[in-house]
């Protein structure tokens, strides 16, 4: 199953580039095949599911040829599929709803962490020890035990064969400063080098404190990025604020996460050295642990 939101997208493109090809306003498609206008503008958007009679009804009245109307038509369908997140979409969260999505049928997932481990690599200590600090800030608009869950079930998909390769920057912070209490933190760790010493499609890299980025171009939060077998398909760029994620499809606004995440990348620890990097972190908090007892 590659990614709905993702389909959705690509077909949104399509659609869109039919009509320019066939010079035809998105008014006069909508009378054409007998829908509102908003309905043509949500379709291009990627907003809705798509319907497939009104995708065949278009490919029709623009005489679509057989080969490209067999490709969209391939594309509207998966735009419909609904994935296992949907399920329990709001007792998770939206968020992770939205991850689960991305993540499925990628083909490369690409990370930059510069708070807290990166969900797909979190123990259920950490993620249940971050909710309790969620509770905390407020009502939370999920269900604890059910994000967790689903947490799991992210997880299991970088586990599968055929699974995508996942590489991570994590900041040097992110192993200093502790989001959860100390023996959480190094339960964490030693599981993060277990996970990534088990895969050869798991890669994690620390960007040092002191490295060197070149342009001296500072991120200014974390961000994610997705590569899909098809090439066609939009590579997707979400960026993590406070409250909500940003989605980013459009390759001009992509491009300077991919431009940023080269640079990190160069500016890092190599994957050999970060777990050296980690498993000191890991016996810092045991040594921290037996001073304390």
């Amino acid at each position: 199953m590659i990614s709905p939101y993702v389909r959705r997208r690509r077909l949104a493109a399509e659609i869109l580039r039919l009509r320019e090809e066939h010079g035809c306003p998105a008014d006069k498609l909508a009378k054409l095949i007998g829908v509102a206008r908003q309905r043509i503008s949500r379709l291009e958007n990627g907003h809705v599911r798509p319907d497939l009679n009104e995708i065949i009804k278009i490919l029709d009245v623009l005489n679509v040829g057989e080969n490209r109307w067999s490709k969209i038509i391939t594309i509207a369908r998966e735009a419909q599929e609904r994935g296992w997140w949907e399920s329990y979409a709001e007792e998770m969260g939206s968020r992770q709803s939205l991850y689960a999505n991305l993540e499925a049928g990628a083909t490369t997932i690409r990370e930059y962490q510069q708070s807290f481990i990166p969900g797909l690599l979190q123990v259920p200590e950490f993620t249940l020890a971050r909710i309790e600090v969620d509770k905390a800030s407020g009502p939370l608009d999920y269900d604890p035990t059910r994000a967790a869950e689903a947490r799991a079930g992210r997880q299991r998909m970088l586990r599968r064969p055929g699974g995508p390769t996942y590489e991570a920057i994590v900041d040097e912070v992110v192993l200093r400063r502790l989001p959860v209490p100390t023996d959480v933190m190094q339960r964490q760790l030693r599981s993060l080098m277990a996970a990534v010493n088990s895969s050869n499609r798991l890669e994690v890299r620390v960007l040092p404190v002191q490295a060197r980025i070149a342009g001296y171009r500072m991120p200014r939060s974390a961000f994610s990025l997705y590569t899909y077998p098809d090439h066609d398909d939009p590579v997707v760029a979400t960026v993590d604020t406070v409250t909500s994620d940003l989605v980013l499809t459009e390759k001009e606004k992509v491009a300077p996460y991919q431009e940023m995440y080269g640079r990190l990348r160069e500016a890092t620890l190599s994957p050999e050295d970060s777990m050296t990097f980690i498993g000191q972190a890991a016996e810092g908090l045991d040594i921290e642990m037996e001073t304390a007892s």
